[in-house]
């Protein structure tokens, strides 16, 4: 085993070490979020949270039925839709732009504000060049915060639908909300001065130019960029402030700093897996049935896990063991086109699994330069809906759906009502599963079908590594993702309007079933379990549930990989 396969598996124990240490304390506050309860400053918080719910008008006893969450969330989303957007066609006009950034062209724009509004973060521009510090910050920094944000209120609202009994009501959006951004903010703050002493800039001063010794020009690119970075990593966004993101040295300095962002990425994902067990947990402790059984968001976590370590098994290796058709006396290590060598193939291959199983899409690579395998696995768990952890709340709700599927697939093979953890599953349930489940496996075949079709393509690769790029980029769109095959030329108007429409749809379809699945849910009475209740915290469940995510995913795209990266490694 030579030197670099050694420490590359160092650094994958350790990362798993941090990431279930550090989820397991988020799962801890995030539960007493859901329950209400301030998690820092808890008198100041308290202060706070009054005054902010006096000032926009909101009662904190008042909860909501499943159509009035959806309506708050709505009108939330579309004035932030409306206000991202025009920071992006006036940028010029406004303030904070030493650089001279002039505005955005209306359709990239629209696909722009569509991105950063829905969580997914995909970028046909890159943000040094393209972006004034305002629009960086007061536009995009705001919707990685807030986005991010939305997807845990909606994962409370499902969670209550799972505890509570024979009511219509899954708790108030704007109170959910508010509390969420208040315990944030200091954890933020903390991980941004972190970035800070790793070199990181956070200035408002303007791009410096340079003459080397050699003498030729460069620019060195600054700006407000760690207050951006900690934040979208820890709710899942993954934008760039810079075009190379995390591959770029301002944005990513450090060793330190690269273990830091990319264990940041699902750290709050695994954390509500926690938060989801200890509140059903808490519920069948609480009718005297729970003692004895084991905790629900573990089995669904450790099923995320198993496919998790299994893709990034098979990415590293693909990347390590390419053929480099080069004299067999000469020692290599691996597949380092596209990569940096201060990261190597290891830490490479670990963000590259990390950021796609998370609806993330920060890069510390480029994943064009992957080989086929290798950029075969991110863009396959893109594919299942970014579910093996997923984003910040998206991914746990989306995890859930294939639970409930799950076990109502496991109903029709024994001829009995399915039920998950107490409650059962119905018609109406199975409906809203499948808005979940599907609309992202459609938009994603429609999308790169119509752009091959309807298109000039340019700017992508021949054969089937041009197809990979395509299907790659209307992968990451419509699993709100955000990372790309660097080949495929996304910046034209067909392209940033479908896919602006992609992701908003891919966003709020699922979204909105998931808030009516919680109402329908919370609707029921708690149905004791019987001998004939299919376990759900075994290791049984924890097998079907992977072949169900497995099969779907592979009769779903195996036909779309087979044309791509899977012609590519046999071609």
């Amino acid at each position: 085993m030579s030197e670099q396969v050694l420490l590359t598996i160092i650094q994958d124990i350790v990362f798993f070490i941090i990431l279930i240490g550090g989820g397991y304390l988020f799962g801890k506050a995030f539960y007493r979020i859901y329950k209400g309860e301030p998690v820092l400053f808890k008198n100041t918080t308290a202060k706070i949270e009054r005054r902010i719910f006096k000032f926009i008008g909101v009662n904190e006893k008042e909860e909501m039925t499943a159509k009035k969450y959806v309506i708050s969330l709505s009108i939330f989303i579309i004035l932030g839709f409306i206000a991202l957007f025009l920071i992006l066609v006036f940028q010029s006009l406004l303030t904070l732009n030493p650089n001279g950034i002039s505005n955005m062209e209306w359709s990239l724009a629209f696909n722009t504000a569509w991105s950063f509004v829905t969580n997914t973060n995909w970028q046909a521009y890159s943000g040094e060049v393209g972006l004034s510090y305002f629009s960086q910050m007061l536009g995009l920094t705001v919707q990685n915060f807030v986005s991010g944000a939305v997807g845990i209120a909606v994962i409370f609202a499902l969670i209550r639908g799972f505890v509570r009994k024979e009511t219509k009501l899954i708790g108030n959006f704007f109170v959910d909300m508010t509390r969420i951004i208040l315990f944030m903010l200091p954890v933020c703050f903390v991980g941004a001065i972190i970035l800070v002493s790793q070199g990181v800039p956070q200035t408002f001063l303007g791009n410096i130019n340079y003459s080397s010794l050699e003498g030729a020009n460069g620019t060195l690119f600054l700006g407000p960029a760690e207050s951006q970075i900690i934040i979208k990593q820890l709710f899942t966004n993954g934008g760039g402030f810079y075009g190379l993101n995390s591959a770029y040295p301002f944005e990513n300095p450090t060793a330190f700093s690269n273990l830091l962002e990319f264990v940041s990425i699902i750290w709050i994902p695994v954390g509500l897996c926690f938060t989801f067990g200890k509140a059903i947990k808490d519920r069948q402790i609480a009718e005297k049935t729970g003692s004895k059984k084991k905790n629900q968001g573990v089995i669904l976590l450790t099923a995320m896990s198993i496919i998790f370590v299994a893709c990034l098994i098979i990415t590293t290796v693909a990347e390590y063991t390419i053929n480099l058709n080069i004299p067999s006396n000469v020692s290599t290590i691996g597949n380092l086109e596209g990569k940096e060598v201060r990261f190597g193939v290891g830490a490479s291959s670990l963000w590259a699994v990390v950021t796609t199983a998370a609806s993330n899409g920060s890069v510390n690579a480029m994943h064009d330069s992957f080989t086929s395998i290798g950029g075969m696995i991110p863009m396959f768990l893109m594919m299942l809906g970014e579910i093996i952890y997923g984003g910040v709340g998206s991914g746990l709700y989306g995890m859930i759906a294939f639970a409930i599927l799950t076990v109502f697939i496991s109903g029709l093979m024994v001829g009995r009502t399915p039920e998950y953890v107490g409650k059962k599953v119905g018609s109406f349930d199975m409906k809203m599963v499948c808005l979940v489940i599907l609309p992202p496996v459609i938009l994603t075949l429609l999308g790169t079908a119509a752009t091959i079709v309807l298109t000039n393509i340019s700017g992508v690769n021949s054969g089937a590594h041009g197809f990979s790029e395509i299907l790659y980029a209307f992968a990451s769109m419509a699993n709100n993702n955000g990372s790309a095959f660097a080949g495929f030329n996304a910046n034209t108007t067909f392209v940033n309007v479908l896919g602006g429409i992609i992701m908003a749809a891919v966003r709020f379809i699922p979204m909105i079933a998931v808030i009516f699945l919680a109402e329908s849910l919370a609707k029921k009475k708690i149905v004791p379990e019987t001998d004939g209740t299919l376990k759900t915290d075994n290791a049984l469940f924890v097998g079907l549930l992977i072949a169900v995510i497995i099969i779907i995913g592979a009769l779903s795209f195996f036909p779309a990989i087979a044309l791509g990266p899977l012609a590519e490694f046999f071609g």
